[in-house]
């Protein structure tokens, strides 16, 4: 992965973590992969699935900054995968979110910088883009640190980027997943019958942050061209004889999802796999523009462009849906 020599996962025992380990595993220039996350059992549970000598297995929390140094000693890339990330969980236990999300952000930043890392790449979510719950808020505030680190780093050598993308097909607290155990029940809840969202799979994931790693300049957000799904079509894929009883959207969900807003258009370029958001300069944002599109060899997107979830122009259809199913969440998937 570039020069990526020694590399440590925050929350790293996650969906995301796993396939990013062990895609991490299949280069042999990786010497050293730190796990840092906070579960216990997850990390043994791990452990035991994969048992490569160069794992290590460091137990802390991102709002810990002193213990982040002391796992960051030799390490040289960084994927920032760790947050608190249930929509309804934020409105209830709202500074639980901001200390992990928004001030353990800043403690990895801080550490980064301390311990000589030199390339920072972290996740962020398309509710990050106008957010209108407080965990979307949280991780914009995330987005923004990390961009902003690459004003006040100085002369070190380090450079930070975000991804951001959609929902993860079969990960934990997905529709997917819910939807196949509760087709048992014969039921299948629809919030809102006109609600899409965007899709990507987990590997799809981990090659986005492969390239931001590779190819970032520092400041960049990296967003995949991916294709919505309509949660209608999620239904019948999954369950075409169940019951499928609209039951209202939940405190901070959107009908559609954004990822690029009509006003982050301003400083936005495309190229064919991605959209990028260009970090706002003191070279103004044409210099700016034109050295990010030189570079990622893209273009600026219109004016009044926005990448949302139910304008996009690519979309799965219920047939796609279960190949996709089949292959990323549940071999054994049939309608019988």
């Amino acid at each position: 992965m570039s020069s990526a020599r020694s590399i440590l996962v925050t929350g790293g025992t996650g969906s995301f973590g796993q396939k990013c380990i062990a895609t991490l595993l299949a280069d042999p220039e990786v010497k050293r992969i730190v796990i840092y996350s906070r579960d216990e059992l997850k990390q043994f549970e791990m452990s035991q699935k994969f048992t490569d000598p160069r794992l290590r297995f460091f137990l802390g929390d991102v709002r810990d900054r002193a213990r982040l140094c002391r796992a960051l000693e030799g390490v040289d890339t960084v994927i920032h995968a760790a947050a608190l990330k249930q929509v309804p969980a934020a409105e209830y236990n709202p500074m639980e979110f901001i200390k992990t999300n928004v001030l353990g952000a800043e403690n990895l930043i801080e550490a980064c910088m301390d311990t000589g890392v030199r390339n920072v790449v972290a996740l962020s979510t398309d509710k990050a883009a106008a957010p209108i719950n407080l965990y979307g808020a949280t991780k914009l505030c995330s987005d923004k640190l990390f961009i902003a680190a690459n004003n006040v780093k100085g002369s070190r050598d380090i450079r930070f980027s975000v991804v951001r993308y959609g929902n993860v097909m079969g990960s934990r607290g997905s529709v997917i997943p819910f939807f196949l155990d509760r087709r048992k029940t014969g039921i299948l809840p629809i919030t809102d019958l006109a609600m899409t969202r965007f899709n990507i799979t987990l590997q799809e994931g981990v090659e986005l942050v492969q390239y931001a790693l590779e190819r970032a300049l520092g400041g960049e957000i990296f967003v995949p061209k991916i294709p919505s799904y309509r949660i209608t079509d999620v239904a019948e894929a999954i369950g075409p004889n169940c019951e499928k009883p609209v039951v209202g959207i939940r405190p901070g969900e959107k009908i559609h999802e954004e990822m690029v807003t009509s006003t982050d258009a301003l400083q936005t370029i495309m190229t064919d796999r991605h959209y990028i958001i260009v970090p706002s300069g003191k070279m103004g944002l044409e210099a700016t523009l034109k050295k990010f599109s030189e570079h990622h060899q893209g273009r600026p997107v219109a004016a009044d462009f926005a990448y949302n979830s139910g304008t996009n122009t690519e979309w799965l259809t219920v047939s796609e849906i279960r190949t996709l199913i089949r292959q990323h969440v549940d071999s054994s998937f049939d309608l019988t």
